[in-house]
């Protein structure tokens, strides 16, 4: 589904990404951990063009998005992105913020945007929050809203930018609960995570990313229970 080719990103001297090349398959489920300052949020950012890469391609389901005349608000119609900070509209209820997007870019009319977003908020149990503003909300029910409102516009995969680091602990579990719901329905997730129980539970392959380079990478078992290098073994006994 999306294809790197030596991916790098450097903010003036400062090499944050360094010739990065892999592949995500459709319906992988990709977890990046690592230090802070290691590449990780920018590398997820790159893939659907919230940082310009200083050089390298990126080809999303057979297109260059990296290429300038390649219509990245096209693409990006099918590239969910999830924030740490929710980013919902205040002024909006949660029922317009999650019919905004789909009805304005004619993807849906509006009443089957409306009969969409009650079944989503029906199945995270929030239905009778429709029509509620984000302030009356838990940040834990802000960022299920998040989610969700990525899942009205049918992404072909989600990108996921430590969706739980801004929340209290108790808030955590519900939106990791939405996040797994997501990957046993088959939804390809990337997702930049602190959360070591949702990497080893939910990822089919785990990138440890160190000096804006994927140092290792495995499945759960290979990178938690046999990790190679010195430095992915020091994080784990930081972070475990």
């Amino acid at each position: 589904m999306i294809e790197i080719k030596n991916l790098t990103k450097k903010f003036g001297q400062l090499t944050v990404l360094d010739g990065i090349s892999e592949t995500i398959n459709k319906g992988e489920k990709i977890v990046i951990i690592g230090p802070s300052g290691g590449g990780k949020s920018t590398f997820l950012r790159c893939l659907n063009l919230l940082e310009t890469p200083t050089s390298g391609s990126i080809v999303f389901e057979g297109t260059d998005i990296t290429d300038k005349k390649t219509d990245i608000n096209k693409i990006r119609q099918k590239m969910g992105m999830v924030f740490q900070h929710f980013n919902l509209f205040p002024h909006k209820t949660v029922l317009q913020n999650l019919t905004l997007a789909p009805v304005m870019l004619k993807i849906m009319k509006i009443e089957e945007a409306e009969e969409k977003a009650y079944s989503l908020l029906k199945r995270i149990g929030l239905a009778e929050k429709a029509r509620a503003y984000p302030a009356s909300l838990s940040g834990g029910q802000q960022q299920r809203i998040a989610i969700i409102r990525s899942i009205m516009m049918n992404p072909e995969v989600i990108l996921f930018d430590e969706p739980t680091s801004a929340l209290d602990p108790e808030m955590v579990g519900e939106v990791l609960a939405l996040m797994r719901n997501l990957a046993d329905d088959g939804m390809t997730m990337v997702c930049v995570t602190h959360e070591m129980g949702f990497a080893r539970e939910v990822a089919q392959r785990i990138f440890f990313m160190d000096g804006g380079k994927i140092a290792e990478q495995g499945n759960p078992s290979q990178i938690f229970d046999s990790p190679k290098s010195d430095r992915l073994k020091q994080f784990l006994k930081a972070v475990l």
